[in-house]
């Protein structure tokens, strides 16, 4: 032996991680089997801990942030490694891996792709993305390494991130499942739907050995076809309510726009011949609200519901607007 060697090996060796970069979970201290043996101090610094392996199994975990010194301290993991150290001749058996203690905060995370649904009121197909942030810590420090480290000497955040992303998707669609929310109340509930998905993930994540300590939904963003989907509901929603509004059923409003439309195509119905029977079902159709509409103000029938039957009229093209005023006129002359 080289007298570099003999002198390096009577130093007293220091063992510690010296995290320069942030985004790692676990790190291996990357010694040969002589300074782990001739090691007198062991430093662990804040946010981290460390962990002490013999031929792949677990056998310590210290927790406690400090620096320790190897032949005085009497912490059941020095009084383990010292035993360990003093028999064993490979360096493959005994090993000391660092880890991250502290949390682990604002991962971004995003659908890759937008998920799929049918929409819980409405029963139409629904595509969505979205995205936000979540944070972590780890929690079991044995099934993180089973599960996670393995035979690697290094794990970073990067990697728990696309775990993450590989799970969102399924339970996405399984959280507005089981909350009920239809499309147009989704942004509405963000937190909710946050809170909810946590609890999932956390089932599956904490047999892995880490915990979810916050996740949030940011945004939403609906694909273009689900978009159009939205707007002819809004559509029928809105026409409907005005019909209702009007005394009369969203399929009588309908009607009376087919009617209006045939009388004005002079190519289409006209030409076959049925413009005659066309103006006389639009006849009694009108006939019918132009009834409604003279009908003396009584208790049952405000002012304003007669008004507003006539507002659709106009709106719809069924009466002209002279038609309206005049209309109008003599409503509020009875009062």
């Amino acid at each position: 032996m080289g007298i570099t060697n003999i002198f390096r090996n009577q130093l007293s060796a220091v063992i510690q991680w010296q995290a320069d970069k942030q985004q790692y979970l676990w790190y291996k201290y990357p010694s040969k089997t002589d300074e782990i043996k001739n090691a007198s101090k062991l430093i662990v610094g804040p946010g981290q801990g460390a962990v002490l392996v013999y031929e792949g199994k677990i056998v310590d975990v210290l927790t406690e942030e400090g620096t320790f010194n190897l032949k005085t301290d009497n912490h059941p993991f020095f009084t383990t490694l010292v035993n360990m150290r003093q028999n064993f001749e490979s360096e493959h058996k005994l090993h000391i891996y660092f880890f991250r203690k502290a949390q682990v905060t604002n991962q971004q995370w995003g659908t890759a792709s937008p998920v799929k649904f049918i929409d819980a009121q409405y029963d139409i197909p629904v595509e969505m993305g979205a995205n936000g942030t979540f944070s972590y810590q780890i929690s079991d420090v044995e099934h993180f390494f089973i599960n996670i480290v393995g035979a690697r000497t290094e794990v970073d955040n990067e990697e728990i991130r696309q775990l993450m992303l590989g799970r969102l998707a399924q339970n996405i669609v399984t959280t507005i499942h089981k909350l009920g929310y239809s499309y147009n109340q989704i942004d509405g509930h963000l937190t909710e739907i946050g809170q909810e998905l946590a609890n999932l993930l956390n089932e599956e994540t904490q047999k892995l050995g880490f915990s979810l300590t916050d996740f949030r939904v940011d945004g939403t963003l609906f694909d273009e076809q689900t978009q159009e989907r939205i707007g002819r509901i809004a559509d029928v929603t809105a026409d409907a309510k005005a019909a209702q509004a009007g005394g009369l059923t969203y399929t009588e409003l309908e009607k009376l726009r087919a009617l209006r439309d045939a009388a004005r195509n002079e190519g289409g119905l006209a030409g076959s011949g049925v413009q005659m029977g066309v103006g006389l079902e639009m006849g009694r159709q009108m006939g019918a609200a132009s009834q409604l509409m003279n009908e003396r103000n009584t208790p049952g029938d405000d002012l304003s519901r007669r008004l507003a039957r006539l507002r659709l009229l106009r709106d719809e093209n069924v009466i002209t607007d002279d038609d309206y005023e005049a209309k109008k006129r003599e409503l509020l002359n009875e009062i």
